[in-house]
């Protein structure tokens, strides 16, 4: 039963739980870390990772994506970031960080990401780095928003994709545009698509059952919230407590799978999740896999050297997020020590796959599926 509880006379609130708010209950059985598997399936496309990379240029690259791919993730290209309009994006994303680094005013690095933004998509420009994800073999994904799916699915197609995410802060089933430009019915455009589609975010069981019924192979819940993301609370006043989140989508997955017979939706974590621990939580809540943002932006690899912004941070007229410093005072660790270790942190922010497998085992399971079974408990 759900906790309503009053703020005011005549206004209740649904009380709900973070990440932090909760802890797994080891079960009476362990098994070695060697027997458990984290690997993740959707559609035809198997991961020994159940990691998606966020959308930013701050963390992928097409190198990027090919370099987390190999290691058993995901790598998601923003499909309208600044690798699909500058081609000396490397040069830019210096003098981003030069800004951040040396400007007094915290807005600057923003308008002059505001400005990088501006430049007009250049399809050829994406194209080339699907292509090249794809011919180093690596499973090749793409976000796009709602507002600019229909005008790039095709090119993006066409050089080669086979996972499309479309990702807004808020998505809906169907996109509403005023004026002349026709709304997104993400039920039709599913349809129409030969690859399968990931869409979100959501942040509660009717809107991820609303968008399991389009058609979508997965669905995001959460709106990535970091230190760096401003959507929640800030700008927009939107909160998503990602346990209840998680729960609520996973809920929404049982009822779907039982409304088709057997279709299953995955739902996959995007917020707050910054450690092991965390990571951990999230699948345990309910979630099938989850998006990384700073953990991984941390790394060497990462486009940001050690800077991290989300991709809502760019928006013309409503930038909901500032440009944050990640790296470690340690020094900036490889992907795969952020992935899969050696780890010499005690925190939980390297080697988030072995701890990820190692507290399944300490609580007795040998797959994700059985993890999300794991007993949870409240902090008072």
């Amino acid at each position: 039963m759900r906790d309503i509880v009053d703020i005011g006379m005549g206004r209740t609130a649904r009380q709900t739980f973070e990440l932090d708010d909760i802890s797994l209950v080891p079960s009476r059985r362990t098994r070695s870390s060697k027997d458990v598997s984290t690997a993740w399936q959707i559609d035809a496309y198997r991961f020994e990772a159940p990691i998606l990379a966020h959308p930013t240029d701050a963390l992928v690259s097409p190198a990027v994506a090919i370099e987390l791919g190999r290691l058993g993730a995901l790598g998601v290209i923003n499909g309208e970031g600044l690798w699909a309009r500058h081609r000396d994006v490397e040069d830019k994303i210096a003098e981003l960080i030069e800004l951040a680094t040396s400007d007094p005013d915290p807005q600057a690095p923003v308008r002059r990401l505001q400005e990088l933004h501006a430049a007009p998509l250049d399809v050829e420009l994406l194209a080339q780095s699907v292509a090249a994800v794809r011919d180093a073999g690596v499973t090749t994904a793409v976000r796009v928003s709602p507002q600019r799916a229909a005008e790039l699915t095709p090119a993006l197609i066409k050089a080669g994709v086979e996972l499309l995410v479309v990702h807004g802060t808020i998505i809906s089933a169907e996109h509403v545009a005023q004026g002349s430009q026709e709304p997104l019915n993400l039920k039709t455009f599913i349809s129409d698509l030969d690859i399968p589609v990931i869409a979100g975010g959501v942040h509660d069981h009717r809107t991820a059952l609303h968008l399991m019924r389009t058609g979508a192979a997965g669905v995001i819940v959460g709106y990535g919230s970091t230190a760096g993301a401003t959507t929640t609370g800030e700008v927009l006043g939107l909160g998503v407590p990602m346990a209840t989140a998680i729960a609520d989508a996973a809920a929404a997955r049982r009822d779907y799978l039982d409304e088709t017979g057997g279709r299953y939706v995955h739902v996959i974590a995007d917020g707050d999740i910054h450690t092991s621990g965390d990571l951990a939580k999230a699948i345990a809540c309910g979630a099938d896999a989850a998006v990384l943002g700073t953990p991984l932006a941390a790394a060497a690899e990462a486009p940001g050297k050690g800077w991290y912004w989300p991709s809502a941070a760019a928006h013309p007229d409503t930038p909901r997020g500032a440009l944050l410093e990640v790296a470690r005072p340690d020094g900036r660790p490889s992907l795969q020590q952020v992935l899969t270790g050696p780890s010499d942190d005690p925190y939980g922010e390297l080697n988030l796959v072995g701890a990820l497998r190692r507290s399944m085992a300490k609580a007795g399971y040998s797959d994700l599926k059985e993890f999300q079974k794991v007993g949870l408990t409240v902090r008072s």
